[in-house]
């Protein structure tokens, strides 16, 4: 072997290992695959998904689909290999790090953020169903999350509506906070609140927060609820949270309240937030989602306006699912009503 072919080899193998070693290496980012649909009108562990007290129940057929997004774990990285495996993939995204997970919240932060937000969200697509509907709903202030281990565990729930703190009456949200600190840190302070048709008085004592002693801190999120007319709720597994599945909560409550299959039988799937008024927001992850529904069988798919331009490209066809513009709550539920009458129908579509 000649020294000019040995250097080759030589270089070839450092290549090689270079090449390798750059591939193992963890990078910035984070990717985000097609996740887990999950059919709101049909029930968890023997039990209905969307359960109402104190008003009649409709049967119904087809399936009302949220659908998901899986993303790297904030306690976990990627290396370079897998993301330029994502990267050529259209049915994965790749995303840089800090976009999903700022860089100051930890993965407890992430999580308690995401519980919060779908809290709030399965309660304003209730509102929104019931404004459909033709109810006034007015507002109150509830717990939206309850801090492990904190002052209030055990204690306070989510969803209990705060009456009074320290003889307050409490009508907004910053009041909540007042209160306690004028008590001050390790000061106990009198809870009245609504859970269903109970009032309740619970006293906690509160402790300084571990970011600044000087304030008190009970643990809890609080927030904006409704006063519904009667009892509506959403039951889903933890491991799935946000505000995205907005839209097609509101679509199963409205299902579940009116004669008739909102879908005709159709596998309907989709995404997008949604105000008490029934405006429906974008959301992150369209063309994962989309890519899931199809494979789960759905043939429509109802599409933020905000998202249309980035649905279009998704990694389907016309022919698998249709992409239905949702601008309102209402507008859905035409799409929807007019896709069972006549599946040729011209619905409002992502061009």
């Amino acid at each position: 072997m000649t020294r000019r072919s040995l250097a080759s080899i030589l270089v070839f193998c450092l290549l090689l290992a270079l090449v390798v070693v750059a591939a193992l290496l963890p990078v910035p980012y984070v990717t985000m695959n097609p996740g887990p649909t999950v059919n709101v009108l049909g029930g968890r562990s023997d039990k209905p998904i969307i359960s109402v007290q104190g008003h009649r129940t409709y049967p119904t057929e087809g399936d009302l689909r949220l659908t998901t997004v899986s993303v790297t774990n904030p306690s976990s990285t990627i290396r370079l290999g897998d993301a330029l495996g994502a990267w050529f993939d259209r049915t994965r995204a790749v995303y840089p790090r800090d976009v999903i997970y700022p860089p100051d919240q930890t993965a407890e932060d992430v999580e308690q953020q995401s519980t919060v937000e779908m809290v709030s969200s399965q309660d304003t697509a209730i509102a929104a169903a019931l404004t459909e509907l033709g109810y006034k709903l007015p507002l109150q202030i509830e717990v939206l999350d309850v801090t492990k281990d904190s002052p209030a565990d055990g204690k306070l729930k989510t969803r209990d509506r705060i009456l009074e703190i320290d003889g307050t009456k409490i009508t907004k949200v910053e009041q909540v906070s007042e209160v306690i600190q004028a008590a001050g840190v390790g000061k106990p302070v009198d809870f009245v609140v609504r859970r269903g048709q109970q009032t309740r008085r619970y006293t906690i004592t509160s402790k300084a927060d571990p970011d600044d002693p000087k304030a008190a801190r009970v643990g809890v999120q609080i927030g904006t609820g409704y006063d519904f007319p009667f009892d509506v709720s959403v039951r889903l597994g933890e491991e799935i949270g946000g505000p995205s599945a907005g839209l097609i909560f509101s679509l199963g409550v409205y299902d579940t309240l009116t004669p008739g299959s909102l879908t005709g039988g159709t596998d309907v799937a989709g995404t997008g937030t949604i105000d008490e008024r029934g405006h429906v927001g974008p959301i992150g992850g369209i063309q994962q989602k989309i890519v899931a529904a199809a494979d789960a069988g759905a043939k429509i798919f109802l599409v933020p306006p905000g998202n249309c331009d980035s649905a279009v490209a998704a990694d389907v066809t016309e022919d698998e699912i249709k992409l239905v513009k949702a601008e309102t709550m209402h507008s859905a539920v035409a799409a929807l009503e007019a896709y069972s009458r006549d599946q040729d129908a011209d619905l409002p579509a992502c061009r």
